[in-house]
């Protein structure tokens, strides 16, 4: 029985569409939103590298909170949040392995061919470390 799910979420179509089916699946369970701060691709998005300032992180906590409060609007439900720093799958399953999930739900984006090889992939990394079950949603 699932009772407290891990849902990595970013805005994305994809994590919409794991928290959707985390609710709907078990709607009793306590659902934690994670959204992971990669230092790279904040930087870069934000058109400033992580440095001594933390002005990167205050935006990528900025830009979390907002898409939890979609999450929110989205499904008429509030959730546990928690905003990490680091490389996405590194994180979730150090997430998964240290809180008291017992489940990991997340989006696929579904890459396939060379930028599966050359990008790697966040779900597979997760579905192959995680210490609690994992399920991706396409």
């Amino acid at each position: 029985m699932t009772s407290h799910t891990l849902v990595p979420f970013d805005g994305s179509p994809q994590s919409e569409a794991a928290l959707k089916f985390a609710v709907s699946e078990w709607p009793e369970a306590t659902h934690t939103l994670l959204y992971v701060a990669d230092p790279v691709t904040t930087g870069f998005r934000d058109r400033a590298l992580p440095g001594g300032s933390t002005a990167w992180y205050d935006n990528a906590r900025d830009r979390a909170q907002d898409y939890f409060d979609e999450a929110a609007e989205l499904t008429g439900r509030e959730f546990d949040t928690r905003v990490e720093v680091g490389s996405p799958a590194r994180v979730i399953v150090d997430v998964a392995a240290d809180g008291p999930f017992d489940h990991v739900i997340l989006g696929s984006h579904g890459r396939e061919g060379v930028s599966r090889v050359l990008l790697g992939s966040v779900a597979e990394t997760v579905v192959r470390r995680s210490p609690v079950p994992v399920t991706v949603v396409r």
